[in-house]
């Protein structure tokens, strides 16, 4: 059994939008050098959370629909746009079967971050080929799949508390995580957008421990509602294990975000 996103990430929408790390500048740099993006282009956020890409992508952009089957998600991205004096984009509540029958204009660009795992690929493809402008294309990002980097000291840590509280298979609400049984690119290369190209960014991060705790809970296999009742006792124990770890209380990593640009042939996005 797979997961609902929906009701996968409602508990962790606050944690998400909180410690989640950002995408670098560099990477909106690269849309807006791609894809020509001058004020005038539409965009989608297909599978928005709360608007980490939406929010830093709306500048190079004249309107962005962000779009998400979870409404605190979208109450969140909202309140940051808000917060941020952003107001040309839509907060649509909707998922990834729904993108045809929602009503949308053309547009030149389709963001997704770490949404795109959880979706009928194919369908998806398939169904933006037909809201995507002819010199258009999708934009696929990853920040830290597994095996692009090394890992940090201090995920072994991590894994050994929450394999104590969740046992050893990353779980992800009712089911099990959806483990993609072909890679990004091969789907991509399949689909109208069989152009693709390939970008790596790398960031050093360092979190506190309330930030590094938090980042745990958004994530889909250690959520609040995964937990529980035992909520309080995974954040005590892992507060403690990682302190014993270092006791500094800081925690460096280096994120890889793997960037995919595709298009459809013969349409380059280069100037």
């Amino acid at each position: 059994m797979t997961a609902d996103p929906p009701a996968l990430f409602a508990s962790a929408a606050e944690h998400y939008a909180r410690f989640r790390p950002w995408y670098p500048d560099e990477f909106f740099a690269l849309l807006a050098d791609r894809f020509c993006l001058d004020g005038t282009q539409a965009a989608m956020d297909l599978g928005c959370g709360p608007g980490m890409s939406a929010l830093p992508l709306a500048p190079h952009v004249a309107r962005l629909y962000a779009i998400d089957p979870e409404p605190g998600m979208l109450a969140a991205g909202a309140r940051l746009a808000a917060e941020r004096g952003i107001t040309n984009i839509e907060w649509v509540n909707g998922d990834s079967t729904q993108i045809t029958t929602l009503g949308l204009p053309l547009v030149d660009l389709c963001v997704m971050a770490k949404s795109f795992h959880w979706l009928d690929r194919p369908r998806v493809l398939a169904d933006l080929d037909t809201l995507i402008t002819p010199g258009g294309g999708i934009v696929i990002a990853s920040a830290g799949p597994p095996g692009t980097t090394p890992l940090p000291a201090w995920a072994p840590v991590i894994a050994q508390i929450r394999t104590a509280y969740l046992g050893p298979v990353r779980r992800a609400g009712t089911g099990t995580y959806p483990e993609p049984e072909d890679r990004f690119t091969d789907t991509l290369r399949r689909s109208p957008f069989s152009h693709v190209e390939l970008t790596s960014l790398d960031q050093r991060v360092t979190r506190d421990l309330d930030q590094l705790v938090g980042l745990q809970l958004s994530n889909s296999y250690s959520t609040p509602a995964q937990l529980g009742d035992r909520l309080d006792a995974f954040t005590r124990d892992l507060r403690r294990a990682l302190l014993d770890h270092d006791p500094s209380g800081l925690y460096d990593e280096v994120i890889r975000t793997e960037v995919l640009i595709a298009t459809r042939p013969g349409r380059s996005t280069t100037p």
